[in-house]
C-alpha cells in the first residue's frame, strides 16, 4: 500500500491540519515507510509460532509488582458535593444536553 499527495492531502485536512507542500511530501514519504515496515512483517511466516504477552518472557519469567490495592484517601463525597449546584442521593445533577 502506497499513499498518494491527494491521500495525505485528504488525511491532513481530516485532522485539521495546515501541511506546507514540503512538509506534506516529507509526511508522505514517512507514512510510506512505515507501511513498508508493516508490508515486510506481515510477508514472514508466523506459523507455529506461539504469541508472547511480553518480548521479555523469552529470556526471563515475567512477574507483575503490583501495590496491594489498599484506599489510601477518606471517602469525602459528601465535603466535595457541598459546592455542587445539584446533588441527589450521592450524584452530582447537571443539565440535559443531548435531546
Amino acid at each position: 500500500m502506497s499513499l498518494t499527495s491527494q491521500d495525505i492531502d485528504r488525511i491532513a485536512n481530516l485532522a485539521r491540519l495546515e501541511l506546507q507542500p514540503d512538509e506534506a511530501e516529507r509526511m508522505r514519504a514517512q507514512i510510506n515507510g512505515f507501511f513498508g515496515i508493516v508490508e515486510a512483517m506481515q510477508a514472514v511466516d508466523t506459523t507455529g509460532i506461539v504469541p508472547m504477552a511480553h518480548p521479555v518472557a523469552a529470556i526471563q519469567d515475567i512477574t507483575l509488582r503490583l501495590r496491594p490495592d489498599v484506599a489510601s484517601e477518606p471517602n469525602q463525597r459528601e465535603l466535595n458535593q457541598r459546592s455542587a449546584p445539584a446533588v441527589e442521593r450521592g450524584l452530582f445533577l447537571v443539565p440535559k444536553v443531548i435531546e
